[in-house]
């Protein structure tokens, strides 16, 4: 690794404008946005995905490798990607800072607790939760009804024994009423901090967060307990973008984390922004699938923070495809052609559907090890006779090297003509957004509100809160709302079980199926393999 204040100097930035975090890690200081706010914009390149086999498409390390062949072509380049959370890093998926040759370093402290923000976030969601009941137990001014509290707790792991509990037990200890947590990364504050343009933004979105009702059914806010300072002094530093760099000293700026299927999936308006001023072209990632992340992020990040793309990567592989053609994750090392063909169905939605947003679309197809010459060939067919542009990526054994093709079509596409669209209008109803959502993008038939759904869906239109975009939490497997159901069904019937009003978001989410904002582990979680090996290194960290 370089030093970061090296890295730093690539996009011309200053030592007075870092903080450091060690020697390879730094705060960026909300004064660079002054110097460099007239500058004109960058290209935009969104990576998004096909939908996923449990092991991940290859979307981070997509996203890091093509950075770095974008540099290499002499194309002024960052990357800007979301924090990992410690729940999944420690739970199934591993890391997130890709892998191979194509790195965010320093990977294991990116992965772990790195500069502190999401921590921040847990703290700041935490006192607002502590502050709600404080103010119950002490009188109760503002006539809470502890029935209709909708702010639950967060912490960053995986504990589905907190999804629902029961707080107040014992003398003298509160109002005991249900409770529950979420992981922070669903937290409607991460989603804030990744949405808000600077503090004042920040303070203003904080206040307008409803974290419950009255007892004449009013919504009760932060600003109404006298909690948004406090909150906003927890998040003073965790609003600064952070800058690393890849393997080969690409700048990246990483910063905010949200879940793409229970939360916006994107990194944080103000580090795009920021980096779109100081490179020629940024490369970003989505979370999950394009029905996800990629939605989410034209129809919410987009739209809320007016950026324009330029092209969309879509991020393939050839065992992605194999179990969206029915075979089983032990078997997706073997080759197995017809598989390919049905799993392709997945992949001719996606690139429709991208396609409708009106920007060009690149596939990337992510190659492994266990791939063989015949499933690449025939895979790269396909995508031609869609008129797909089409490239092999092999950036985790090559770098750079190994993503020139892809980054020269990615340079062509984003210099061709396009016409960045949203999905629905603003003013659409909201029952109408989800639907159009559900029938244009993920092909289904309807949509069918629980009681519960339907009622929150009158409350906001109520509130006047019609204008907000939605944001579906769904399973990232398929396009329905049922895991199993792979490739590209349709026909089917999403089930919205809940709707939450994120009133400083800005957005409704919208959960469907048994979707929860708790993961639970599995049962052989990655933390049984991490620990500190001989050197203090840091080892079995995926």
């Amino acid at each position: 690794m370089k030093p970061i204040a090296d890295i730093a100097k690539l996009v011309d930035i200053t030592e007075e404008d870092l903080e450091f975090y060690g020697k390879y890690k730094a705060k960026l200081s909300p004064d660079i946005w002054e110097k460099v706010k007239d500058r004109p914009d960058g290209k935009l390149i969104l990576v998004t995905a096909m939908n996923p086999n449990p092991a991940g498409a290859g979307k981070t390390l997509t996203t890091i490798g093509l950075s770095q062949a974008l540099n290499k072509l002499g194309k002024r380049t960052i990357a800007a990607l979301r924090e990992p959370s410690l729940g999944p890093c420690l739970g199934m998926k591993g890391g997130a800072t890709g892998s191979g040759n194509a790195q965010i370093l320093p990977a294991d402290e990116i992965n772990l607790h790195f500069t502190g923000d999401i921590h921040a976030i847990t703290s700041a969601h935490n006192l607002l939760a502590a502050m709600i009941d404080n103010h119950i137990y002490h009188g109760n001014k503002l006539r809470l009804n502890p029935k209709k509290i909708v702010w639950k707790r967060a912490m960053d792991m995986n504990d589905r024994s907190l999804r629902s509990i029961v707080i107040g037990l014992g003398d003298g200890n509160g109002q005991t009423r249900e409770d529950g947590f979420m992981i922070t990364t669903a937290s409607e504050i991460m989603a804030i901090l990744c949405l808000s343009e600077n503090m004042d933004d920040l303070r203003e979105r904080l206040g307008k967060i409803i974290i419950g009702y009255d007892l004449d059914d009013k919504p009760v806010t932060p600003a109404d307990i006298k909690a948004v300072d406090a909150m906003c002094v927890l998040l003073k530093d965790a609003l600064k973008p952070n800058l690393v760099q890849t393997t080969e000293g690409t700048p990246v700026i990483v910063h905010g984390g949200p879940f793409a299927n229970i939360a916006h999936g994107c990194s944080s308006v103000i580090g795009t922004r920021l980096a779109l001023k100081l490179a020629d072209f940024v490369v970003t990632e989505a979370g999950f699938g394009a029905d996800l992340g990629a939605e989410k992020f034209f129809d919410i990040k987009c739209r809320k923070a007016g950026l324009t793309p330029s092209a969309a990567v879509l991020v393939i592989t050839a065992r992605a495809l194999k179990y969206n053609g029915g075979i089983p994750v032990a078997q997706l090392h073997e080759e197995n052609l017809d598989a390919l063909r049905a799993g392709f169905a997945n992949v001719r939605r996606h690139i429709e559907n991208l396609r409708s947003f009106g920007i060009p679309v690149v596939v990337a197809l992510n190659s492994f090890a266990t791939d063989t010459e015949a499933e690449h060939n025939l895979v790269i067919s396909m995508c031609e006779e869609l008129g797909a542009e089409v490239a092999l990526s092999q950036v985790w054994a090559k770098g750079s090297d190994g993503g020139l093709d892809l980054a020269a079509k990615v340079v062509a596409a984003a210099d061709s003509p396009s016409s960045f669209d949203y999905l629905y209008d603003d003013q659409l109803p909201i029952r109408e957004k989800i639907e159009t959502i559900v029938k244009k993008l993920y092909r289904g038939s309807g949509v069918i509100f629980s009681k519960a759904a339907a009622q929150t869906l009158r409350k906001a239109e109520e509130m006047g809160l019609t204008h907000f975009p939605v944001c579906m939490a769904k399973t990232p497997y398929s396009f329905s709302d049922q895991p199993e159901q792979l490739g590209a069904p349709s026909d089917f019937t999403i089930h919205v079980s809940e709707i939450r009003i994120s009133a400083g978001a800005g957005f409704l989410v919208v959960l469907t199926g048994s979707l929860v904002t708790m993961p639970g582990l599995p049962k052989v979680p990655a933390a049984e393999s991490v620990a500190i090996g001989e050197g203090g290194q840091i080892i079995g960290l995926a």
